[in-house]
């Protein structure tokens, strides 16, 4: 549900064909091609599952175009109290509706007292009717303490205050009054040009690194999930309706389907999912705002999914071949299906194609201390291939690690220890990252705290294999840092100490296995052994 002060009447979208429905329509709504869906859809093996997670959510509603689920009643004993204050109605006086979504509606209103007195504000106003569940009374609950916890990013929508009564919740927060995101790609026929393309999708990106950093994924990543502070062409972008978002933890996984059908990762269908799946949802905003069209589209929500999950992107059809080459590296990198070779927010901010954009705001990278965690857990072994491999990286993927080193502050000898890292994330504290346990991050570094690393080294720490391995020149890479392995750190292997690192049980014919990855020789790694020891964990999943 959108906070923006007027809502246009529905204009037929020129990057959907016109057969095809725009949006998947939600429950107790007449089938409409722009619909925007709001709230969760169903997973490709639809109704039982669909039914079971409206009625969790809602209680009872019908379903477009399908006869009516039975009712749900209230549950028992259900608490929808929040500790909120009390006296809205004493503090704003509500103006006219703009927006309605399915579990809620907006209207403008403005401030009688304090130190909004006089200002216009949204007020999204969510009926306590509605919330017939556990869950559905957790979804506000959290909503209000994400959005307090975020507010202040200049890409985030201001959140001012929360109230509530016998009746409704209320969530005081900044006006937007320059329209949706798509209102502006309806108005300029489906497409932008790069540059304004850029200055759209690294606002998204400042807000959602923000997010990631403090543990927060948001779930719904879409246009109309996008408000412009105002008619200026140069007016910020805001990110909205946090109704869907949730805390992760490290190494957590999410796995309820929700979101919207034309944005949704692949590894959300798959029910194991984490913040990569907003990187995702970006990479088909950006891919509509160049191209005018959907990367992934059929007739049915079903067909979408399956086109989701088993086709690529069309980059040769106009006008790809008149764009920019980073501009197609750059979607193409967001659109991975694996989510580990896919960028993180701030690694696309890193990218050659928007780095150079004056609003880009450069955050600390959750993923290189996952990263690091790894390499710390590592052989010796292979930490000596990780230092090989590093030494291969590119001027443009070296970019992004210094301005990762840069944020943990070295010390005059130009050093981090565990200190840095506490104090980087320190300086970003939220409550949502207290939360989310993002400071858990730091549990496995604890090393650190007698040693120094310096940059040859957090190159090595830092670099993801997966999303090297997707790249053209990875054989030649690995031949390469195969070489100066040889030099430097290749030895004589143990067979132990090599299915120690892959985490291969006694009854696994290890001998067997590894025989490859040795030399007859010598007893020293091959070159497929080195590629296999980089690659551990996945080459570990297909034994």
């Amino acid at each position: 549900m959108g906070t923006c002060a007027s809502k246009q009447p529905p204009k037929p979208n020129p990057y959907a064909p016109r057969d095809a429905p725009e949006y998947s329509e939600p429950p107790n709504t007449t089938p409409n091609p722009t619909t925007p869906r709001r709230r969760p859809f169903p997973p490709p093996s639809p109704a039982k599952h669909l039914k079971a997670v409206i009625l969790r959510r809602y209680g009872g509603v019908k379903p477009s175009g399908g006869a009516a689920i039975r009712e749900e009643e209230e549950e028992e004993g259900l608490d929808k109290s929040f500790g909120l204050a009390k006296k809205f109605d004493s503090s704003f006086e509500v103006g006219e509706e703009v927006g309605r979504g399915h579990f809620g509606y907006t209207c403008s209103a403005v401030a009688k007292k304090g130190e909004l007195k006089g200002r216009k504000v949204a007020v999204k106003i969510i009926p306590k009717s509605k919330m017939t569940t556990a869950v559905a009374v957790e979804d506000v609950r959290r909503e209000i303490k994400i959005l307090h916890a975020l507010t202040g990013h200049p890409n985030l929508v201001q959140f001012y205050d929360a109230f509530e009564d016998a009746d409704n919740v209320y969530i005081a927060m900044e006006l937007c009054e320059g329209g949706e995101l798509l209102d502006r790609i309806l108005a300029r026929g489906g497409k932008f040009s790069e540059d304004h393309a850029k200055d759209v999708i690294v606002q998204i990106l400042n807000v959602v690194a923000f997010c990631h950093l403090q543990g927060v994924v948001h779930r719904d990543i879409k246009p109309e999930n996008f408000l412009f502070t105002s008619k200026d062409e140069n007016s910020e972008l805001k990110a909205i309706d946090f109704g869907l978002s949730d805390y992760i933890k490290p190494d957590q996984k999410l796995n309820e389907i929700v979101g919207s059908a034309y944005y949704v990762a692949p590894e959300v269908l798959h029910r194991s999912y984490s913040t990569e799946a907003d990187i995702w949802s970006i990479g088909v905003i950006t891919y509509i705002l160049l191209c005018g069209s959907r990367p992934f589209w059929a007739r049915t929500e079903s067909g979408i999914f399956q086109a989701v999950l088993k086709t690529s992107p069309n980059f040769d059809e106009n006008p790809w071949p008149s764009l920019s080459p980073e501009s197609k590296d750059f979607v193409s990198h967001l659109l991975q299906k694996d989510p580990n070779q896919r960028l993180t927010a701030a690694q696309a901010l890193c990218h050659r194609w928007v780095r150079n954009h004056n609003k880009v705001k450069l955050q600390l990278d959750a993923l290189v201390f996952r990263l690091m965690k790894a390499y710390m857990r590592s052989s010796s072994l292979r930490k000596a291939a990780l230092r090989a491999l590093s030494k291969t990286l590119t001027p443009d993927e070296l970019f992004y690690l210094k301005e990762q080193f840069a944020l943990f502050c070295p010390d005059e000898s130009g050093g981090i220890t565990l200190h840095n890292m506490r104090m980087a994330l320190l300086k970003n504290v939220t409550d949502a990252m207290k939360e989310s346990r993002v400071f858990r991050f730091l549990d496995p570094l604890s090393a650190l705290q007698y040693r120094r690393m310096y940059f040859e080294e957090f190159c090595a720490a830092a670099l993801s294999v997966h999303q090297m391995e997707v790249l053209d020149s990875w054989e030649e890479r690995t031949r390469c840092a195969y070489e100066m392995f040889e030099e430097d750190g290749n030895k004589v292997i143990v067979i132990e100490e090599v299915a120690s690192e892959l985490g291969l049980s006694a009854s696994v014919p290890v001998h067997t296995v590894l025989q490859e990855w040795i030399k007859h020789s010598d007893g020293k790694l091959t070159c497929l052994g080195f590629v296999k020891l980089l690659l551990n964990q996945s080459f570990a999943r297909t034994l």
